[in-house]
């Protein structure tokens, strides 16, 4: 018998952790940045600030899950890209605050560990973590008999950046200043469990091919990664022209915009600039979702909304266009 014998028939196998730890701290280390080398195994992770170079920093925390979304990566069995998912949800909250996400920490809770599935999650988690330029230092992995059903698990996790005192968002945004929507790639990590009503209620099936597209299963399309909007936008928050960036997510374009915007303001949409993208096209009709609840439930097809003044309204959205960005003017702020 091992020394962990007794806890492995109460349903806790240390020595899979400990395999798990193994397998991961390569896929931590490629995500290393200055300030941190991003080395597993400690009781905390460590950053250094002072070697970025900030000279009054704040640091901004954001926090988030990836909610029932999960249970499409459970169901199908595919488990590569939902970790970009958790990382996004984060690291676009921090963005929303003029911050640079310097780190990230995740906890993966599941009933019986399958580490092959933990690996998975875990891969994709670096993987977000290296496309919005944060360090993976550290996380947590609780195994939980009789918390979870077999083949459950779930996530969380959180990211600290930092932004200079004198540029954190949002700031006094104007009438007359212009919306930049930023195309999501989906439904990104909001409103699944709807999604998931509609799916039952309806003939459609998750391996099949998606109504909407049908190149690929409807259970691949709705795993499509959240966008990471780090690279496209953080260059632009510098600017003094930039009033501020919404992270669309539960709530939709009607209680994020309002987030980041001063009292005296209110957002007046071009309705041309917000017509629905396939996916949401129909879950809005398959669903018999009315448009506030639409707009209230999903991104809507925005993922982000940049609101800037009107004379860098056409330099930014070319420069968001450069770098890969579907993005497009989609109203202006009037008085309120």
């Amino acid at each position: 018998m091992t020394d962990n014998s007794a806890y492995k028939m109460a349903g806790v196998d240390i020595d899979a952790a400990d395999t798990l730890i193994d397998r991961i701290k390569p896929l931590a280390k490629m995500t290393s940045r200055i300030g941190a080398d991003a080395s597993l195994g400690g009781f905390g992770g460590l950053f250094d600030i002072k070697a970025i170079g900030y000279s009054d920093p704040i640091l901004v925390s954001g926090t988030d899950g990836v909610g029932t979304k999960l249970k499409i990566a459970i169901d199908t069995g595919h488990h590569a890209t939902i970790g970009i998912d958790l990382v996004a949800m984060c690291v676009n909250d921090v963005l929303a605050q003029g911050a640079e996400p310097l780190f990230f920490l995740d906890y993966f809770a599941t009933g019986a560990l399958d580490i092959e599935v933990a690996q998975a999650v875990i891969g994709g988690i670096a993987k977000g973590c290296k496309l919005a330029g944060c360090a993976l230092i550290g996380g947590e992995t609780a195994e939980m008999p009789g918390m979870y059903k077999k083949g459950d698990y779930d996530l969380a996790g959180f990211s600290v950046g930092a932004v200079e005192r004198t540029q954190i968002l949002p700031r006094q945004a104007l009438a007359g200043d212009v919306m930049i929507g930023i195309a999501s790639s989906g439904p990104h990590a909001n409103g699944y469990s709807l999604i998931r009503k509609i799916i039952g209620d309806s003939a459609a099936k998750l391996e099949k091919p998606a109504p909407f597209d049908h190149t690929r299963s409807l259970g691949d399309a709705l795993l499509e990664p959240t966008r990471i909007y780090i690279d496209a936008v953080l260059p632009h928050l510098r600017n003094s022209g930039v009033r501020g960036f919404a992270h669309i997510t539960g709530g939709g374009l009607a209680d994020n915009v309002p987030r980041v915007l001063s009292e005296n303001v209110m957002p007046a949409y071009d309705e041309a600039a917000l017509s629905l993208p396939p996916v949401f096209e129909w879950l809005r009709s398959e669903g018999k979702v009315s448009q506030t609840d639409m707009r209230r439930t999903f991104n809507c097809g925005i993922g982000g909304v940049l609101i800037v003044a009107p004379e860098i309204a056409d330099d930014t959205l070319h420069s968001l266009k450069a770098s890969g960005e579907e993005a497009r003017i989609i109203g202006h702020l009037k008085n309120s």
